[in-house]
């Protein structure tokens, strides 16, 4: 029984990313390495951006833009204000998700703050962009796709590490 609940728990690590990637959940978590190309010229997408705020989050995130029309293939960016509720330094991590989840692999972010925990003072404001492309082999069907972000407080953040990142900002 013990060595069956240990298994199933290492198990459970690989099972975790698919089911995150069937989900469109946390997709992409670094950087991608694909070029823009003129593969899509002449097809339009509509890209739409929104954010999902959990009750009780210490932060308030807007998009910019709501949505914007692209071609697959060229390389576009968008922004992000991010605002800290908090009344003392915090870390939080924006948690990014594509809608329809099939065509979360053919959002291919080039810089995203999605990448790294980003530190914030109490009551801080900041504009935060990400770039990407969506890749030219999209399904032709798919003419509208969603870039939600949710941001999430880091709870393990040492207050040392944080005292010592806000001071250096």
């Amino acid at each position: 029984m013990v060595a069956g609940s240990f298994v199933f728990g290492f198990a459970l690590v690989p099972l975790y990313d698919v089911i995150c990637e069937a989900a469109g959940i946390r997709v992409n978590a670094a950087p991608s390495t694909i070029q823009a190309s003129a593969a899509g010229v002449g097809r339009e997408v509509t890209l739409e951006f929104i954010s999902m705020v959990p009750p009780g989050s210490e932060f308030e995130l807007t998009p910019a833009t709501r949505s914007m029309k692209l071609q697959p293939g060229q390389l576009y960016e968008a922004r992000f204000l991010v605002t800290s509720r908090a009344s003392v330094p915090v870390v939080g991590q924006a948690i990014p998700s594509v809608a329809p989840a099939t065509t979360a692999k053919y959002l291919q972010k080039t810089e995203c703050f999605c990448f790294t925990p980003q530190t914030f003072k109490a009551g801080e404001q900041r504009e935060f962009t990400v770039r990407f492309i969506v890749a030219p082999g999209l399904p032709q069907d798919v003419d509208r796709m969603t870039l939600a972000y949710s941001m999430y407080t880091v709870a393990d953040a040492e207050p040392t590490r944080l005292a010592a990142a806000v001071a250096r900002r």
